[in-house]
């Protein structure tokens, strides 16, 4: 079975298992999001058929909200906080670090798919900002030196 015709199958089981709830999109899109780690574009029209939506409504809420991803994702996720206590502690000098360092902006995964970069508007470290989440480990008081550092071994923890 190819890697498509398996999306294709979890996508469309995720939509039936979920179709008749009120307000089905939202849940749909996380549930294939959680499974596949993005919203494959091909995804639009099966997902518009099956609430009886246009491929423009779906679409436009796929690319409305930032948490939705619509490439996948590099083989580790780093969360970089943009809130006020990250963003008063050096967030703005780390991102330009960071984007520098990894080459790619905010919703972009490096060519070699170790990394995807997002946005994030408040980790609930701010004790110690600016603070950035690698995969599901939270790591604060993070400078451009300490981001180096933890990316050169991303499945060390916090």
């Amino acid at each position: 079975m190819t890697e498509q015709q398996w999306d294709r199958e979890s996508v469309r089981a995720i939509i039936a298992g979920l179709q008749d709830k009120p307000g089905a999109l939202l849940p749909i899109l996380h549930g294939i999001q959680d499974a596949l780690g993005y919203v494959p574009p091909d995804s639009v029209p099966l997902i518009a058929e099956g609430l009886n939506l246009s491929r423009a409504e779906v679409h436009g809420v796929v690319s409305f909200y930032h948490y939705f991803r619509q490439t996948p994702p590099g083989k580790h996720t780093i969360h970089l906080c943009r809130a006020e206590s990250c963003k008063s502690m050096g967030a703005d000098a780390l991102e330009t670090h960071v984007k520098t360092r990894l080459g790619i902006d905010y919703h972009e995964t490096t060519s070699d798919q170790a990394f995807s970069l997002e946005p994030v508007y408040c980790l609930g470290n701010c004790a110690c900002s600016p603070s950035i989440m690698v995969d599901h480990d939270v790591h604060g008081r993070i400078t451009p030196e300490r981001f180096d550092e933890i990316i050169a071994n991303p499945g060390v923890g916090a």
